[in-house]
């Protein structure tokens, strides 16, 4: 066996080759996923301030860049958790097994192909919609291969707080877009502001100034949300593989550990009276380990209910969960091989009592107030993202961002209206679009930002009379309608087909080296893509 230790990453076990070689080629694709939203998503983010000569476009892009990367920076997190929640207790517990690295091979390679795709044809698609089709896709194919229910194939209520969020955030950047336009006519008699720029001539200053901000405002909400989606799938990879360093928030401060232990000692009464009045006995489980968290698992399925076992089995994990913290003064005095028993503990125990508020199988209002306190702790242990994996995605984000941004952003600005864009439209869509954004993201809910803009864009096309291009918006929703089938069969199908029997049943170092290949091949395809010239303009060009 080889041993390896990664210095630069933190990274204190030792892997195999095989190991670190799908570890490596799983981060560099969730990398690659982000670095193609990058030029694929924020190309909207620019399209106003290039379209009205308010900044050159070299400038444009490496400002929308810097920004992005920013907001990644100040991501919390929510919604990083909100899309690994659409994924099945099952695969988010054995990540590191061959079907958790099918999983994350199958879905990010879906995202970055269908993004390429629509990338080339300048179409902007949604990323979210890709990524979260994709994930559906492996979810459905891993329940299906099981012999389970598709209906415990994924979190299909976490899938429903997501699709809303994401069909109503385009309307809402139509229609506000094109009030906020009207607004605009009616208080500010300059008719200079709603006419098409002159060509080659920047906006006089107070225009030009907010034309900017607004591209500031759009791209730091792009990154605080989108970049987000990456981060989570990171650590999902980085758990799987590596549980001693990554399972648990090892930076967690000793107080935060104290109040965690408290209540969990204060809560314990609780589930133990509440397992014995369900009748299943004395508080002492009767069930091993595994057997407690197999019973807690299937309790969170989509179908699962409420059986005479599920309190003691919480009751049982909490207790163990105790045993494991007690006296700590710091999660990294927790033995490495222990980590991830204790993080399945805390995730367990924490979705659970979800739950059980949720379907309102404890209303006593102390104790409500007890047990969701409790969870907020144990979310604070798990859900937390490393500043080194907040800056690699930052980075590929950010320069993402710098290439590839002429086909989008041709699209945004010359192909929905049938006239040029225009300074209010710019301004009235992006402001919409960073308000919306912003409020997503701090509700931890994802949105596309390629919708809320360019439905913001059609809103004020239709509300300035300027009329619409009906073969471009008859191709937007196309490639919008479609984007969410096509990534979940192509998610299904790859983890299927493909990846899942490469890793489950070859040797890991011949696994290995598909998957390399299967990058490769993708990064040349990208490179290409990035360089050559689509169709239309090389007729232009000759």
């Amino acid at each position: 066996m080889l041993a390896i230790q990664m210095f630069p990453l933190g990274f204190a076990e030792s892997l195999s080759g095989g190991a670190l070689t799908f570890l490596l080629l799983a981060i560099g694709l969730a990398l690659t996923f982000e670095f193609v939203n990058g030029f694929h998503d924020t190309a909207n983010a620019v399209a106003t301030v290039i379209y009205t000569h308010s900044l050159p476009p070299w400038i444009a892009v490496i400002w929308s860049g810097l920004c992005n990367l920013s907001g990644v920076l100040y991501s919390n997190g929510a919604v990083a958790y909100s899309i690994l929640a659409l994924l099945p207790v099952e695969l988010v517990l054995n990540v590191g097994s061959g079907a958790g690295f099918a999983m994350i091979f199958a879905l990010l390679i879906s995202a970055i192909l269908w993004n390429l795709g629509t990338w080339y044809l300048g179409l902007p698609a949604s990323s979210s919609h890709t990524l979260i089709g994709s994930i559906l896709g492996v979810g459905l194919a891993n329940a299906m291969m099981a012999g389970h229910p598709l209906a415990e194939g994924v979190n299909w209520g976490q899938v429903r707080a997501v699709f809303i969020t994401l069909l109503v955030s385009p309307i809402v950047g139509f229609v506000c877009a094109a009030g906020l336009l009207l607004v605009l006519k009616f208080l500010v008699r300059k008719p200079e502001l709603f006419q098409p720029p002159p060509k080659d001539q920047p906006p006089p200053w107070w225009i030009r100034g907010t034309l900017m901000l607004t591209c500031t405002g759009v791209s730091f909400a792009h990154g605080s949300n989108d970049g987000q989606k990456g981060m989570g799938l990171l650590l999902l990879i980085l758990i799987g593989v590596l549980p001693a360093e990554y399972a648990l928030n090892l930076n967690a401060k000793s107080e935060e550990l104290r109040k965690l232990e408290t209540a969990a000692v204060q809560v314990q009464p609780i589930l133990d009276a509440h397992a014995a009045a369900a009748g299943a006995g004395a508080p002492a489980p009767a069930k091993t380990a595994e057997e407690n968290a197999a019973e807690l698992s299937q309790y969170l399925q989509n179908d699962g209910k409420l059986t005479s076992q599920t309190f003691a089995s919480v009751a049982a994990a909490n207790r163990q969960l105790i045993a494991m913290v007690q006296g700590k003064q710091s999660l990294a005095e927790v033995p490495g091989d222990q980590r991830k028993n204790l993080r399945t503990d805390l995730y367990l125990v924490g979705q659970t009592l979800t739950k059980l508020s949720k379907t309102h199988e404890i209303t006593q209002p102390q104790e409500m107030t007890a047990l969701a306190d409790y969870q907020k702790l144990l979310d604070q242990t798990t859900k937390y993202l490393p500043l080194w994996v907040k800056i690699a995605v930052a980075m590929a984000l950010g320069f993402g961002t710098m290439i590839g941004w002429k086909r989008i952003v041709r699209t945004v600005g010359e192909k929905i209206g049938k006239e040029h864009l225009n300074y209010g439209q710019g301004a009235s869509a992006e402001l919409v679009a960073m308000a919306t954004i912003g409020a997503a993201d701090w509700f931890g809910l994802p949105v596309s930002t390629t919708h809320v803009l360019s439905s913001g864009v059609a809103g004020t096309m239709a509300a300035n009379g300027s009329g619409l291009q009906s073969a471009t918006v008859r191709n937007l929703l196309l490639a919008w309608v479609l984007t969410l089938p096509v990534c979940v069969l192509m998610g299904a199908m790859t983890f299927a087909a493909g990846l899942y029997i490469v890793l489950k049943h070859l040797v890991p170092h011949a696994a290995a080296i598909c998957a390399a290949l299967a990058l490769l091949l993708i990064a040349r395809r990208a490179w290409i893509w990035v360089r050559r010239q689509s169709p239309v303009e090389a007729a232009a060009a000759q």
